[in-house]
């Protein structure tokens, strides 16, 4: 048997970690920068970062498909998946633990530019970083 924690210690060492800062760097300069909050939605409407996606971890490998960046395109799943794959996708959470996990999942389906933000929204509200509430 695991513990959480030990569930998401054992992730992180399969995982690449961002900061805060090289995550507000990327949206700033990046404009292919995908972020997605992982948190439940009562979470996110709280408040998030401008730009976010919100897919809760319980749903995220279902509905990534459906990315604002590829809905349009009206592509099938397989396709979408791809041309979400092509850009960098940073993934963040109240506190890097679901992240974590998220991270290791979409890198399982294939994701190879996915990060998990260390701290999450915790870190990036401490820091005084812009959200939308």
């Amino acid at each position: 048997m695991k513990t959480a924690q030990q569930l998401v210690a054992e992730a992180k060492t399969a995982i690449k970690e961002v900061s805060i800062q090289d995550l507000a760097n990327a949206l700033q300069k990046d404009a292919e920068a995908i972020l997605i909050d992982v948190r439940e939605p009562a979470e996110y409407v709280q408040q998030h970062i401008i730009g976010a996606v919100n897919y809760p971890r319980g749903v995220l490998e279902m509905n990534i498909h459906n990315h604002p960046k590829v809905a349009a395109s009206g592509c099938e799943p397989q396709m979408a998946l791809t041309q979400l794959a092509s850009n960098p996708m940073y993934i963040i959470c109240r506190s890097g633990a679901r992240s974590t996990l998220a991270t290791e999942s979409l890198q399982r389906m294939g994701f190879s530019q996915v990060y998990s933000v260390v701290g999450g929204m915790q870190a990036w509200l401490d820091a005084g970083l812009a959200v939308k509430q």
